[in-house]
């Protein structure tokens, strides 16, 4: 909680620098795309790894080089020297560090709680996230107005000091902790990854589904400044607000994906939540009244949070342990990277068309994948709500 409250002061505090020392959507893109898009190369690695090694130690040291690089940011900023060149280089350091530390801290999870408590335990996680998404902004936009965006950011270094000392206090199935040891190369157990994902006639489809959706309907929440100045006309509090209003409404989607503690109807809630996210994001950029706006940012919030649960749990449940780490890596990587893109694809569309209609052109494209998504529904319920049985001699509870 405390790691991810300064994660989004940061995440807030970094688009509005960008957005003051660029006045360019395109740059604000380009600063999210920067953080997000080392998944692309990354994210398969560090799955590989985090599927060999302690991931403990792993998440732990990545957890570091995260607060590192807040201090950074925060110290080149507070010395006036920043540009938007600099800040692009440290973004895609932290974009680096945070797209090992993905995989590492989630492989975690089963080897804290047992299989049944499993759709309940990543809605909690997720939970943990959307609250730091309401309260990092509302600390953000108050620290920002007053005494700029360099207090936003140390907050971060420090809340990853208290997410790298906490983080030994877990008491992990050694079993979970521990990966296989290497049988091939890096890169081999990588492509071997790939090759699982694409031949499981429930994961590939499903992944596929969520990639092209965070492509497609995520880069709005990725360049917020432009939309807050240029839709609704307003500054730093109000981009504050917005982010908050996602996550309030990622958070009360998640309590009431977490009280709904089934795999059962599990995938049919990824699906239809991604149509449910779309029509959301149409309201928001139609508007120029900020209270509807603030409505729908609630509501793509939550929908995406369900979304995203929803994904995460079946790909939790669903996949052989020796491949939890790469599949959770490729989850990474669409959450990351395919975000980025897609800001980087509004925010340069934005510059010539404004913001509305290429948002809207999104969102029609998303409506052809979510029909293609439909299709393969029953077939994705039956691979994806079907897990393994939990090992003989696991004797957790």
């Amino acid at each position: 909680m405390v790691a991810w409250t300064g994660l989004w002061m940061q995440r807030i505090a970094v688009s509005w620098l960008a957005w003051e020392l660029t006045g360019s959507a395109f740059w604000v893109g380009m600063v999210a795309f920067c953080d997000l898009a080392p998944a692309v190369f990354i994210s398969p690695l560090a799955g590989a790894m985090a599927d060999r090694v302690d991931r403990v130690k792993l998440a732990m040291w990545t957890q570091v080089a995260i607060a590192l690089q807040s201090a950074l940011v925060a110290g080149i900023t507070f010395s006036g020297h920043m540009t938007i060149t600099i800040l692009l280089v440290l973004e895609v350091i932290g974009g680096v560090a945070a797209s090992f530390a993905q995989p590492a801290r989630q492989t975690l999870m089963p080897g804290i709680v047992a299989r049944a408590d499993l759709p309940a335990a990543v809605a909690a996680n997720s939970l943990c996230f959307a609250t730091a998404r309401f309260i990092g902004p509302a600390i953000a936009g108050p620290v920002i107005a007053i005494w700029g965006v360099v207090p936003a950011i140390a907050g971060n270094a420090v809340g990853y000091v208290f997410a790298c000392i906490s983080i030994w206090l877990l008491r992990v199935d050694p079993k979970e902790r521990q990966g296989h040891p290497a049988s091939k190369s890096l890169f081999g157990e990588v492509v071997e990854g790939l090759r699982y994902a694409a031949r499981h006639p429930g994961l590939g489809p499903i992944l596929l589904y969520a990639a092209l959706g965070a492509l497609l309907l995520r880069g709005v929440q990725e360049i917020l400044p432009p939309f807050v100045e240029r839709l609704f006309g307003r500054g730093a509090e109000s981009l504050a607000i917005l982010t908050a209003c996602f996550g309030v409404g990622a958070l009360c989607a998640g309590l009431w994906v977490a009280s709904r503690g089934r795999l059962e109807g599990t995938t049919r809630l990824a699906v239809f939540a991604g149509l449910a996210q779309a029509v959301a994001t149409v309201g928001f950029v139609a508007t120029s009244f900020f209270p509807f706006g603030m409505l729908c940012a609630a509501l793509i919030g939550g929908f995406a949070s369900i979304h995203g649960i929803s994904v995460q749990t079946l790909i939790q449940s669903a996949t052989d342990t020796t491949y939890r780490g790469r599949m959770l890596s490729l989850w990474g990587l669409i959450t990351r990277a395919f975000p980025a893109l897609g800001a980087l694809s509004l925010g340069a569309a934005g510059e010539f068309f404004g913001l509305q209609w290429p948002t809207l052109v999104a969102v029609a494209l998303f409506l052809g994948v979510f029909a293609w998504g439909v299709t393969r529904l029953k077939r994705m319920e039956a691979e994806l709500e079907s897990p393994p049985p939990p090992p003989l001699g696991d004797d957790r509870c």
